[in-house]
């Protein structure tokens, strides 16, 4: 808009006869601004001015703008919320990095103020920004009041909410429920919108309209002129959910939700509380958690004490200390007459190592473990050696198993135990005849195969089924008519009539029956083959026609040639001169996919790119066909004369007898000097070979 401000005063200038004038700073920078707010990228804006100065007002006030918005909307969440976390933010890391600097100082802002701290944030040191920010957030949310400056200038600083002395004047008699923007018309604070009689405000539902800002887990509530997220799970036991969206922890003492008893006194913890007993046991006692009086063993919860040379012996709310008798070790016993220790002899009191060998060792023993056991001097015992574990790999080729005193060698999965009974022999399972038709032995296993024509069941690998030739993807081109499947193998047959099956097994070739003389042909018609079968036709030329001699092209039928009578004025004047019958057999072309060219119309006439004064021309054109048009005539040239070729544009499908009428008009000075008409009969098999 900016642009279009300068070209209108650029030609009011050159209208009346002045020198264009360059743009001012402060239109500069309000065309950076604008261009921010409009989502423009403040590295790249288009110059308004080729000034310098001008280029890096527009560049600079634009950043400025970026970076207030980004900021606003850091406070507004503080304001809202309380919560600075960077998922609340949306943009790049640099933005959110911004909005998250401004909502922390807003908070901090925020703090000061409800503490009665002053805005000035002594000893806080801070960026510019963040202290600009928190000094801002602090003094609109005090309820000091704000004493003017003596000092200060009377002139109002400029803001998006000052207006010029005329639309003042305007809105001095204005109905606006909240703001005039001048001229009598009517505008609203932030979280209202202008009701339809343009005067009053209502509130917006941003948590219907969708414009809030709350992250999952929280859900919005909408409010006054605003919103706010509250959290969907509540504190837990023990703590409150405040009005800033935190949680607070609940003085169960204070508000008298304990249980403590009459007993004990109540002392408040995080998320929970404490129940204190009020009196206090006697010397030798503690008091359990139900406040009673338990004695204590001070046997166990002192080290030592009693003297050296005494045993310490707890009592109820004491303890007394006994002098130590004579005690004897382990593998000792007390003399007869109580006076000193001597040696147990084990190994005959007592079973002590089984079936193993027994050694009296001074105050203990030993056991000589049979071969396979090895003797453990904690436990006193004869313990199995795991051969297994201790040497493994180098005793059983395969698996080893652990037993009692020993180990046992076993193999894996197709093969057997040799005789040295650590060492695998390979099985051969092909001697049990576990395939149903063809086996080889691999080494550790056995592999099925099928002899051709069967393939192996995918179910059990061993069984061999048959395979369906004719149910193949490719099984439709394996038999040209049709494919009958067989065990392990398939055949082809053919049409029942017209056909023999070729010696490949797999072709069905058409039977002349012309040339084996099988056709029912009278004498007066002549015999054409078509696939599958045979025609007996018979050509009469029209009249003031004659028939010509047959010629060696057997699919010519006929040819009547013009022989008019004298005197005959219509016939010398009729412009056919020449008409031929041909006969084509063609099959049921199968995925007919484009033309299929079927016959071809040569003449003598020379093709010229660019027709000669006098030259003779040919043109092609069908006279008859079938309903469905499915053939055209397309004008060719070869080997320097001109040539029709008839197409066959659409699918037909057989069995079916048509007649095609071709006319080749020779056009010489723009007249057509004669016509030669060529009728084709066209037979179409039943099937595709």
């Amino acid at each position: 808009m900016a642009q279009w401000t300068i070209l209108l005063f650029s030609l009011y200038g050159v209208l009346h006869g002045h020198e264009i004038q360059p743009p001012s700073l402060q239109d500069c920078c309000q065309d950076g601004r604008d261009r921010a707010l409009g989502g423009q990228d403040c590295t790249i804006l288009p110059l308004i001015s080729s000034s310098h100065t001008c280029r890096i007002a527009q560049e600079q006030c634009c950043a400025a703008a970026v970076l207030e918005n980004l900021c606003d909307n850091g406070i507004s969440l503080a304001h809202n919320q309380g919560a600075c976390e960077r998922p609340f933010f949306q943009g790049d890391p640099w933005e959110t990095q911004i909005s998250k600097m401004c909502c922390d100082c807003c908070v901090l802002g925020l703090m000061a103020a409800s503490r009665g701290l002053g805005c000035e944030l002594q000893g806080l040191l801070l960026g510019r920004q963040c202290v600009y920010t928190a000094q801002t957030c602090c003094g609109k949310n005090t309820t000091e009041e704000v004493k003017p400056n003596p000092e200060a200038t009377a002139e109002p600083k400029p803001s998006a909410t000052t207006k010029p002395p005329e639309d003042l004047d305007s809105c001095k008699d204005s109905t606006c429920s909240q703001l005039c923007v001048g001229n009598g018309t009517c505008a609203c604070h932030d979280g209202y919108q202008l009701k339809k009689d343009g005067v009053n405000c209502e509130d917006v539902n941003e948590c219907l309209t969708g414009s809030h800002n709350c992250v999952l887990g929280q859900i919005c509530i909408n409010t006054e002129g605003s919103f706010r997220c509250q959290r969907e799970t509540g504190c837990g036991t023990g703590y409150e959910l405040r009005e800033n969206n935190s949680c607070q922890d609940i003085d169960e003492c204070a508000l008298g939700t304990h249980n403590c008893g009459p007993d004990f006194t109540c002392a408040n913890t995080a998320g929970s509380f404490r129940c204190h007993p009020k009196e206090r046991c006697a010397d030798g006692f503690i008091q359990d958690a139900a406040g009673s009086c338990i004695d204590i063993n001070e046997c166990v919860a002192h080290s030592s004490p009693c003297l050296p040379g005494h045993t310490c012996i707890n009592t109820v709310g004491s303890y007394t200390c006994r002098r130590n008798t004579v005690t004897c070790g382990r593998g000792y016993h007390l003399t007869e007459d109580g006076t000193r220790c001597e040696d147990v002899d084990e190994c005959r009191t007592g079973n002590v190592c089984g079936d193993h060998g027994c050694v009296n060792l001074v105050g203990s023993y030993r056991c000589e473990c049979r071969v396979g056991f090895i003797f453990n001097s904690i436990t006193k015992l004869c313990e199995d050696i795991n051969e297994c574990r201790h040497y493994p790999g180098r005793l059983c080729a395969h698996r080893c198993e652990n037993t009692e005193g020993s180990y046992q060698c076993s193999c894996t999965t197709g093969f057997k135990l040799s005789h040295d009974g650590r060492n695998c022999d390979d099985v051969n399972e092909c001697e049990a005849n576990p395939c149903s038709q063809e086996c080889a032995n691999v080494y550790g296993s056995y592999q099925c195969y099928c002899r051709r024509g069967y393939q192996l069941s995918d179910l059990d690998g061993i069984t061999c089924e048959d395979i369906d030739e004719c149910a193949l993807p490719a099984g439709g081109h394996v038999c040209s008519y049709r494919c009958s499947n067989v065990p392990g193998s398939f055949y082809c047959s053919c049409p029942p009539t017209g056909y023999t099956l070729a010696p490949n097994g797999r072709t069905c070739q058409d039977i002349d029956e012309c040339i084996a003389g099988s056709h029912t042909c009278s004498v007066s018609e002549s015999c054409f083959n078509v696939q599958g079968g045979f025609r007996c036709l018979s050509f009469k030329c029209p009249p003031n026609f004659r028939q010509a001699a047959q010629g060696r092209d057997v699919s010519v039928g006929a040819r009547c040639v013009k022989a008019c009578q004298p005197n005959d004025i219509g016939c010398s004047l009729d412009p056919v001169h020449l008409i031929t019958h041909t006969v084509l057999s063609l099959p049921t072309f199968r995925d007919f996919s484009g033309p299929e060219e079927i016959v071809f119309l040569r003449t003598v006439v020379a093709a010229n790119p660019a027709p000669l004064p006098g030259a003779t021309d040919v043109f092609f054109e069908i006279v008859a066909a079938d309903q469905q048009l499915s053939f055209d005539v397309v004008k060719r040239t070869h080997q320097g004369m001109i040539m029709g070729v008839v197409q066959q544009v659409k699918p037909i499908i057989g069995p079916k007898d048509l007649v095609l009428e071709v006319a080749m008009n020779y056009v010489k000075s723009g007249i057509i000097s004669h016509r030669n008409v060529v009728i084709i009969h066209v037979f179409i098999s039943e099937f595709w070979f």
